[in-house]
């Protein structure tokens, strides 16, 4: 799939994503419209992958390890034909398959998620276990930059390096901030680049929200060693009620709300 079509699935996927922030339970927002285009460039451009067979032994394996972000993940499938559109409105409805955080009874969802620090440790395994199978697949995990405060997270980041996971890619959505506040703030993770890269990880900085440049560092020619992609990218992306705000870490948005946010994305979508 080219970049122009992505560009304007990317919209659609938001308004997805606000759909189920409208829904009775609410949902995380903020961070699931930092991740759209990142997920959106991996399913539409990057991942091996066959919808209509979500477990084909020769997969990519996609991983997401900030699973709080699952309406984005939900929103994407539905745009890519894992799972029908309307099934979007059963998101966090009790014996739904749409949970708040992903669960394997949904096909294409490698692992249950959301508890932070532990996706990178299962990108690992997986990259390990395939390498050791002689298998071509890839890897990729998606994490939180807050959850990069988990010690666990670097043990992965050394246990990747020291293994030499060429089929490994870790992409941070980089958005700056967490529940209690910025990352900064709460913890630091800066010069986050320069971490990485005395890791052993090859390291690309982007703009999270440039299709090409996220389509152009997830392709990059594979190395001898994992890479990462620190994705810069807005919380709340799209909706300009909610970027780079707190307060869109988790919505639950009455009906009012949602077309406020509605219309806010609609107008940006067309400039």
């Amino acid at each position: 799939m080219n970049l122009d079509d992505l560009a304007g699935r990317r919209w659609t996927i938001r308004e997805r994503i606000l759909r189920m922030g409208a829904s009775p339970t609410g949902a995380h927002v903020g961070g699931s419209l930092s991740a759209a285009d990142i997920l959106t460039v991996l399913y539409g451009a990057v991942l091996d992958v066959r919808p209509e067979n979500p477990q084909w032994p020769e997969r990519d394996r996609f991983v997401l390890s900030k699973g709080h972000a699952s309406a984005a993940l939900y929103a994407v499938f539905a745009e890519f034909g894992f799972l029908d559109p309307a099934e979007c409105d059963t998101y966090g409805q009790a014996g739904g398959r749409l949970a708040g955080h992903p669960l394997r009874r949904l096909p294409g969802i490698e692992f249950p998620t959301g508890s932070l620090g532990h996706g990178l440790s299962l990108g690992v395994g997986l990259a390990l276990g395939l390498r050791r199978a002689a298998a071509s697949q890839r890897v990729f995990v998606l994490l939180g930059d807050g959850e990069l405060q988990e010690g666990s997270v670097w043990e992965a980041v050394m246990a990747g390096s020291h293994l030499g996971l060429g089929n490994l890619t870790a992409i941070v959505d980089r958005n700056g901030w967490q529940i209690s506040g910025t990352t900064e703030e709460c913890l630091a993770l800066e010069p986050l680049a320069d971490r990485w890269r005395a890791f052993g990880w090859h390291t690309f900085e982007v703009d999270g929200h440039d299709l090409a440049s996220l389509h152009g560092a997830l392709t990059a020619a594979p190395g001898d060693g994992p890479r990462v992609v620190l994705a810069r990218t807005i919380k709340g992306s799209g909706v300009p009620m909610f970027e780079n705000r707190k307060k869109s870490h988790y919505v639950t948005m009455n009906p009012a709300l949602h077309q406020r946010a509605l219309a806010g994305l609609r107008t940006r979508s067309r400039m």
